[in-house]
C-alpha cells in the first residue's frame, strides 16, 4: 500500500500494541453511535488515561481525523462520523467487524511503519474472521466445513465454482472438511504464507509461524505444496504432522490427537520442558509469563485449562518445586515469572 501524503505527518504508530491500537478503533466506533452516553464518555477517558500507549493510540487517530477533516472536538459522534464513517449510502447495517476493517488499513495500515515493517499484519486485521489472545472460535462454513480457530489467529473464506479456500493470515485452525455439495466436488485447500494445504477427507491443524506452517493431520490426508517449490507435493497421512517453508517440506513424523487439544481448551504436555510450556501457555495470556532458568528445564506433565492460566500456574506450584512471583507496573500492567520454590 502507498503512504498518502498526509500519512508522513502523523505520529508513528509502529511501537503500538496491536490490541491497543484495535480496542482504540472500537472505542471510536462506540463513541460515533449517537447520543453516546455520558458514562461512555467518562470510560473512553478512563482508558485513555491508563496508559501510554492508550494515549498514542488515540492520539494516531485523532492525527489521521485531523488531517481528513477540521475537527471541533475530539469526542464527538458527528465528526467521528463525517471523517472516518462509511458514506451516507452505505447502509448503516454495515457489520462491526467490517468498519474495523476499514478503519484499521485507513488509520494504522496506511503508510510505511506497520505495512512494511509488520508491526500490526494489517491483513490480518481486515480478515473475514479473527480471534483475540486467549479467544478460540469455531465457524461453520457454507459448505458444512467446520473450522476452529485457535488463539490469536485470522482468516479469509473464499469458495467458487473453482475451489473451496480457507487463508491463514495468523495463528492456528483446525479444520473438519465436509462434503461439497456442489455437483462436482471442489478441492478444499488451506493457503498460508508459505504455500498450500490440500485436503483429502480430513480433519486436519494448520498453524502458521514466522518461518513456516506446522500441518498435523487427524483423519484422512493432506497434501502439501510449498508456494515456491520446484517438486511434486508431499502426501501427508493420519497421524502424522509435517511442517513446510515456501520451498520444502520436512518428512512426516508421528503425531498425537491432543496437538489439537486447544479445541477442547486444554493443553496437553508430555514431559515437556517447562520453558516450552510456559512459551506455548503465552500464547493464551495477555499478561507475559516468563521462566526462570533456574527451572526452566523441569518436566511438565498434565492437561491444563486455557482459560484460566492463574489457575494453571498455581497447578505448576503444587506439582514442582516452583512459585510465581507477581509484577504489577504502575499503568497497571500484570506480569508473572515462574522461579524456584526456594531462593
Amino acid at each position: 500500500m502507498v503512504a498518502s501524503s498526509w500519512y508522513d505527518h502523523t505520529a508513528d504508530a509502529g511501537s503500538i500494541p496491536v490490541h491497543v491500537a484495535e480496542r482504540a478503533l472500537e472505542w471510536l466506533l462506540d463513541l460515533q453511535e449517537a447520543p453516546a452516553s455520558p458514562e461512555l464518555i467518562e470510560a473512553f477517558r478512563r482508558w485513555r488515561a491508563e496508559h501510554p500507549d492508550h494515549a498514542r493510540a488515540w492520539q494516531r487517530i485523532e492525527s489521521v481525523r485531523s488531517q481528513l477533516a477540521p475537527l471541533a472536538s475530539p469526542v464527538t459522534a458527528d465528526v467521528a462520523r463525517a471523517t472516518l464513517a462509511p458514506p451516507p449510502t452505505t447502509p448503516r447495517t454495515l457489520p462491526r467487524r467490517r468498519a474495523l476493517k476499514t478503519l484499521a488499513v485507513v488509520t494504522f495500515a496506511g503508510g510505511l511503519t506497520w505495512a512494511a515493517q509488520d508491526r500490526l499484519p494489517w491483513r490480518a486485521w481486515s480478515a473475514d474472521y479473527r480471534t483475540g489472545v486467549g479467544e478460540r472460535r469455531t465457524l461453520v462454513l457454507e459448505d458444512g466445513t467446520r473450522l476452529q480457530m485457535n488463539t490469536a489467529s485470522a482468516v479469509d473464506i473464499h469458495f467458487d465454482a473453482q475451489a473451496r479456500r480457507v487463508r491463514l493470515l495468523a495463528g492456528e485452525i483446525l479444520i473438519t472438511t465436509a462434503k461439497d455439495p456442489q455437483p462436482v466436488a471442489r478441492p478444499f485447500f488451506v493457503e498460508s504464507a508459505h504455500g498450500t494445504a490440500r485436503a483429502l477427507g480430513t480433519r486436519y491443524a494448520v498453524r502458521q509461524r514466522a518461518d513456516d506452517t506446522e500441518v498435523s493431520v487427524f483423519q484422512g490426508a493432506v497434501e502439501i505444496r510449498p508456494r515456491d517449490g520446484a517438486g511434486p507435493p508431499r502426501l501427508v497421512e493420519s497421524g502424522f504432522g509435517a511442517s513446510f517453508t515456501v520451498r520444502d517440506v520436512t518428512a512426516p513424523a508421528p503425531v498425537e490427537v491432543s496437538r489439537a487439544a486447544w479445541a477442547e481448551g486444554f493443553i496437553v504436555a508430555r514431559s515437556m520442558r517447562l520453558d516450552q510450556f510456559v512459551d506455548e501457555l503465552n500464547r493464551y495470556s495477555r499478561e507475559p509469563v516468563t521462566c526462570d532458568p533456574a527451572v526452566a528445564a523441569l518436566r511438565v506433565s498434565g492437561s491444563f485449562p486455557l482459560d484460566d492460566v492463574r489457575k494453571v500456574l498455581s497447578a505448576l506450584s503444587t506439582t514442582l518445586d516452583v512459585r510465581t512471583e507477581v509484577t504489577t507496573r504502575l499503568w497497571g500492567q500484570t506480569s508473572r515469572r515462574i522461579v524456584p520454590a526456594r531462593p
